[in-house]
């Protein structure tokens, strides 16, 4: 080729490389132009003449930079065509730019020193060691002539180790023969990185100071930089013995350049690379020079100075490195310490805490939650917990999580030294206040750790600070709260305050009683506190929250004082009515809401872990809630079932079966009075009376009025919680003898399990026709009919609330509104929530009616058709988002809670015709979205988060995973089958590795299982839902389905007569469910695997299935053939089982989807050079023991 025509091409490249780099090049104009480039790239046989002189340093960087492209595009996609001499050339001229192609150190671009070392590491990648042996040498040569080339030299050797032993770019063989060659060679690269670094860094320190030296003293730094950041990627995998080797010269040398602001990064990071080490503990011992004097003095040296001169972006990323560092020194000390290895504690351990505890006490958030996993470590290690400075550090701890717990720090804000460093951390305050939640659990963890070793400190501190906030004057800050002049916001520094410490006292409370024995507990300080507590009045909603918190926190000394009972009682009774303005009408704010439900939980967990404490006190109770009961508008009707349920939890304590079925019986006659009226029987029947009785169907003028049919509603709602609140607490002994001498037994199962009633039974059956007939309503109400019959107000009565549609779309809620707005703002959000909670709670009565009621309710008089009349009624119409709990909480755990004696009267009955309708359902739904998601392919797409498709198909995602949870908990037995989410596996040895995501053998089907796949259309409905919802866009649910699910179910059919249409449909499927989600290892995994059971099981009895697998794209024939002979051959001796599935993957590769940055990728074909170590060819006997990795099992037992 004439220099003229590489001349001419050249400056037409130059021509179209600047129209595709300028901003005002046209659209039509840069296409043409980056085609022109594309097709020069493929086609153009003179692309290395072209690139090399594009490549020159006269030209602009943009140009060389092109030409480089280039020579890197014809390395990776050529190689293997050119002729040798042509691959010489080419490396003896990017060997000559490194040389002297190139600007020096300081002015060269980086992204032209970044493709210059790839095209070096892509030819090593397909010559080195075989062909090009001295590599090594040209590139210590080349680093012998300056800065500049030092530089790139270092560059190749960190991209090459990513390429190798990171990323594992490169196909096996030539991997190992690099990796191999690179561990050989390792001394010798390890001491000319660590010369270097050493070199430039003695040079640069010598010549900083000097002014007129400074583009010197640059250039030297850039390198030190550059040995860095290559000796941390080596630093990961490389033999520990390299890091540790001369004495451990590499860490000193580290240590000494954390007090080098230029390199103090690179040099932190690397050391916490090697410190962070896993390995033989044999080999991490050296690390421990590290608590030595000169190590630790660095370390805390570097870590003032950077701390010394306020927050600088620079120093506090340093910071963040040394304290990992120290989190990991941390982590290696407790490895070592108490294993066989003669480590001891070191010396420095006391100095080493004490700079740990500077990092827990640094503004930082971010900082002082990095420490919290080391410090839990060293308060559990067995030695180290009894190590007297570890012991002293505990009270000192404690104190900096007394300031650590404080929820400040808030991005937007000023009122803290943490807030500058949270607007580096942070983007929003909604991001550091998830952050601040999950490190303030993970405080509390800590802290009862630190309990633990210290019960009585913790004790004392928290009622130090609990004295003092009682005794503390109410600061509400500039942010006053919405609910009243001079309340608290959640901001307030007063409230900040009690929250913390409400905290810090119920964490260390809690594990000081289980701590410490009996008689060792400090009953007269904490009665103290107690009563402190119970005389403190506020009328702050948020403070008082957290007085009820401490008042429980306390509650366990009062099992040592019985007589204290009536005063905690009177403080909880007082809350439950708690408002801030006395017969105010305005509706209450959530942070009211909390108050009054916080003290009803309150009473009832106290019912529920001390039942024997308050029995004596059962009368003054009772008449207590009565009281408050007689008052119809006083309490929620979710307050008053509440204080029912903590009754119902007492009565549980009489074990008499007759007192307590009179007693319940006496609590229920208003209930049901009410739900068994004529009028409620008339309105819970008919949807039309139901819409009118609670005032669906008016037009409220003005929201801000009272809605006249509230209480009406509120009277539906006082009965199903009420029917629900018995139903769930109600209960029988848990001691058999105890129960039998109650009168709770009535018999025993013919399996001998014994059979008990509950006293809640009968007056709940006598409830159970109106509860399904407001569930048929209720479904009913979904009718085209019954929608538009809604009035003008609450035409979307029947819609999701807001909060449900922010929740289902991952949407954060806005901090403040949580506490301050009303918990609905309009009439219309007060109708949705009733709508919401009555259904749910309807279904959480029949889900829980099975385990409570036991045989009395699965023998109710043809339940399964009642239930199929009312709950499974007009699905049709019944939204996604109704369905799901209603699977959730009432079908799933019907099903799980029903005796084998009832599954052919009630389950399969009502399973049956469920199933084959959610399968209908389920596919027209996904049609719906896969034709969408093809027209979106030609529009442009509706990007907006909150679009309603997306919200949609995020609800149907939902549902099949519910679906598909149903079917599999009901079908298939769950011995050793987690619902585990395979991740994808840490492919160790080359790629097929991942195929060795199996599912558990023992995956049986259940009872029931084999009792629903008995009648066909069952079968049918849930092998077809099984396996065409493989190919549903939801690779959570395909992969939970594909391991849990499809094999059992098909097995059971196996012993049948299968039609072959319906066995290669099976198989389709899976091959289906591999394009679309094959993207993904783990599914990709679990599909190969149940595509190569079915073949394996089928394809002997089925030619079809053969028919099936030649269609598949880019099947090679002979290898098909091969690979059925084998099978179809039982004479044969069969392969180890992966080899027999790599095989099956590799035949059925051009099925396995690709994600869309794969899928136009042009592939990049590395060819395998002679092999480095000649295997000696094994002798007949041992080829028969030939083991997975070929290596004969016979050589593992050579001397």
């Amino acid at each position: 080729m004439s220099a003229e025509q590489v001349s001419s091409l050249c400056e037409q490249l130059v021509k179209a490389v600047t129209v595709i780099m300028d901003p005002a090049s046209t659209q039509r104009y840069r296409l043409e132009a980056l085609k022109f480039c594309e097709e020069f790239k493929e086609k153009c046989p003179i692309c290395v003449p072209c690139g090399l002189k594009l490549a020159e340093k006269t030209q602009t960087a943009i140009v060389r930079h092109f030409g480089l492209q280039i020579l890197e595009h014809v390395v990776k996609f050529r190689w293997n065509n050119m002729p040798r001499l042509e691959k010489v050339y080419l490396k003896n001229n990017v060997m000559g730019l490194i040389s002297s192609g190139t600007l020096s150190i300081l002015e060269e671009e980086s992204h032209i020193k970044d493709v210059l070392s790839r095209i070096v590491v892509e030819m090593i990648k397909r010559e080195w060691p075989q062909h090009w042996p001295d590599m090594l040498k040209e590139l210590d040569t080349l680093s012998k002539q300056g800065e500049t080339q030092t530089e790139l030299v270092m560059f190749i050797l960190l991209r090459l180790a990513e390429d190798v032993v990171t990323f594992q770019t490169l196909p096996t063989q030539r991997r190992r023969d690099i990796q191999q060659t690179l561990t050989q060679n390792m001394e010798k690269i390890f001491s000319f990185l660590l010369t270097a670094l050493q070199q430039n860094v003695n040079k640069y320190r010598r010549m900083k100071a000097d002014l007129a030296q400074e583009p010197k003293a640059q250039a030297n730094c850039r390198v030190g930089i550059a040995a860095l950041n290559t000796l941390a990627g080596y630093i990961d995998w490389v033999a520990l013995s390299h890091i540790t080797a001369d004495n451990c010269k590499l860490l000193e040398t580290l240590c000494l350049l954390l007090n080098e602001p230029e390199l103090q990064i690179g040099a932190a990071e690397c050391l916490l690379i090697a410190v962070s080490r896993k390995g033989k503990l044999e080999d991490r011992k050296p690390l421990m020079v590290l608590f030595g004097d000169v190590a630790m003095h660095y370390i805390l040296t570097a870590a003032q100075t950077a701390d010394g001169g306020g927050l600088v972006e620079k120093h506090y990323v340093f910071l963040k490195r040394l304290c990992q560092v120290l989190c990991a020194l941390g982590s290696q000390l407790c490895a070592l310490l108490g294993s066989d290895s003669d480590v001891e504690t070191p010396a420095n351990f006391g100095k080493y805490l004490d700079s740990f505890l500077a990092f827990t006490t640094h503004p930082s958030q971010f900082l002082r939650s990095s420490t919290q996993i080391t410090w839990g470590a060293l308060f559990r290690h067995e030695i180290l917990s009894r190590d007297p400075l570890l012991l002293a550090m505990i009270p000192k701890y404690l104190r900096a999580s007394m300031t650590n717990l404080v929820k400040v720090g808030f991005p937007s804000k000023t009122d803290s030294a943490s807030c500058e460093y949270s607007r580096f951390d942070f983007d929003s305050d909604e991001d550091f206040n998830a952050f601040f939640n999950s490190f303030r659990a993970q405080q509390g963890e800590v802290m009862r750790m630190a309990c633990r070793l210290d019960p009585r400190t913790g004790f004392q501190m928290a009622g130090e600070w609990l004295r003092y906030q009682l005794t503390a004057p109410v600061d509400p800050g500039p942010m006053n709260s919405k609910t009243g002049e001079g309340l608290c916001s959640v901001f307030s520094p007063s409230f900040v305050q009690w929250d913390a410490m409400t905290f810090f006292s119920e964490s260390v409370i809690s594990q000081m009683f289980r701590t410490l024995d009996k008689d060792e507990i400090p009953v007269n300080d904490g009665i103290d506190l107690l009563q402190l507590v119970l005389n403190f009045e506020t009328k702050d909603p948020l403070i008082l929250s957290c007085v009820l918190t401490n008042v429980s926190a306390l509650f366990p000394f009062v099992t040592y004082r019985p007589e204290y009972l009536q005063q905690v009682l009177s403080k909880l009774f007082a809350s439950v009515t708690f408002e801030v303005v006395e017969e105010s009408k305005a509706p209450r704010t959530r942070a009211v809401k909390n108050v009054r439900r916080h003290a009803c939980s309150s009473i009832i967990k106290m019912c529920r872990d001390y039942p024997q404490l308050v029995l004596p006190n059962f009368d003054m109770l009772y008449n207590h809630v009565k009281q408050l009961l007689s008052n119809e508008l006083l309490l929620t009707q979710m307050e008053k079932c509440a204080l029912m349920e903590a009754l119902v939890l007492i009565s549980n304590q009489f074990k008499d079966y007759e007192r307590q079925k009179a007693f319940l019986e006496e609590l229920m006659a208003p209930v049901a009075g009410l739900w068994l009226s004529p009028e409620m029987q008339r309105v819970l029947s008919d949807p039309e009376a139901f819409i009118s009785y609670v005032g669906a169907d008016n037009k409220i003028a003005d929201p801000g009025l009272e809605d006249p049919s509230g209480l009406n509603r509120s009277r539906i709602s006082f009965c199903v919680y009420t029917i629900l609140g018995v139903v769930k607490r109600a209960r029988w002994p848990a001691a058999a003898e105890e129960a039998k001498a109650g009168g709770f037994l009535v018999g025993y199962m013919p399996s001998g399990t014994p059979m008990y009633r509950n006293p809640c039974t009968e007056q709940v059956l006598k409830l159970l026709d109106n509860l399904l007939a407001l569930i048929r309503t209720h479904n009913n109400l979904y009718t085209p009919e019954m929608v538009a019959r809604l009035g003008e107000t609450f035409a979307k009565a029947l819609d999701m609330l807001e909060v449900e549609k922010n929740a289902i779309l991952g949407l954060p809620q806005p901090l403040l509104e949580l506490y301050d707005s009303p918990v609905y703002k309009t009439v219309l959000e007060r109708m949705q929530g009733f709508f919401c909670t009555l259904y749910d709670n309807c279904f959480h009565i029949l889900g829980n009616a099975g385990p409570s009621m036991q045989q009395d309710f699965y023998t109710v008089d043809s339940l399964a058709t009642q239930l199929l009349s009312s709950a499974f009624i007009n699905l049709n119409n019944i939204p996604d988002y109704r369905l799901r709990p209603m699977l959730r909480v009432f079908v799933k755990p019907l099903v799980l809670s029903c005796p084998p004696e009832y599954y052919e009267t009630l389950v399969c009955p009502m399973l049956g015709p469920l199933f084959t309708y959610l399968h209908v359902r389920l596919s027209q739904k996904w049609q719906v979205i896969n034709q969408r998601s093809m027209l979106c392919e030609d529009d442009a797409v509706d990007d907006n988060p909150e679009s309603q498709e997306m919200l949609e198909e995020q609800l149907v995602r939902l549902l099949t995973r519910e679906v598909m949870d149903l079917i599999t908990v009901c079908c298939v037995s769950k011995k050793g089958v987690e619902h585990n989410t395979t991740a994808a596996v840490d492919a160790d040895d080359d790629e097929a590795m991942a195929t060795e995501v199996t599912p558990p053998a023992s995956a049986e089907l259940t009872e029931l299982g084999k009792c629903l796949m008995k009648q066909e259309d069952v079968c049918t409905a849930l092998l077809i839902t099984a396996y065409i919802s493989l190919s549903w866009k939801d690779t959570l649910s395909c992969q939970r389905t594909t391991t849990q699910l499809c094999w059992p179910l098909l097995k059971q059919v196996l012993p049948g007569n299968l039609l072959p249409d319906a066995v290669s449909w099976f198989f389709i499927s899976v091959l289906n469910g591999l394009q679309i989600h094959g993207q993904h290892d783990g599914c990709m995994a679990a599909l190969v695997h149940l595509a190569f059971q079915i073949y394996e099981a089928l394809r002997p009895r089925y030619a079809e299935l053969k028919a099936v697998m030649e269609q598949v794209p880019e099947i090679q024939r002979d290898s098909l053939e091969q690979f059925d002979s084998k099978l179809l051959n039982p004479t044969l001796q069969k392969v180890a089982d992966k080899r027999r599935k790599d095989h099956f993957k590799r035949l059925i590769a051009g099925c396995i989807g690709k994600s869309l940055g794969e899928q136009f990728r042009k592939e990049v074909h590395i060819r395998n050079l002679p092999s480095l170590f000649k295997k000696v060819k094994p002798s007949l006997e041992a080829d028969v023991l030939e083991n997975e990795d070929g290596e004969g099992l016979t050589a593992l037992f050579e001397p």
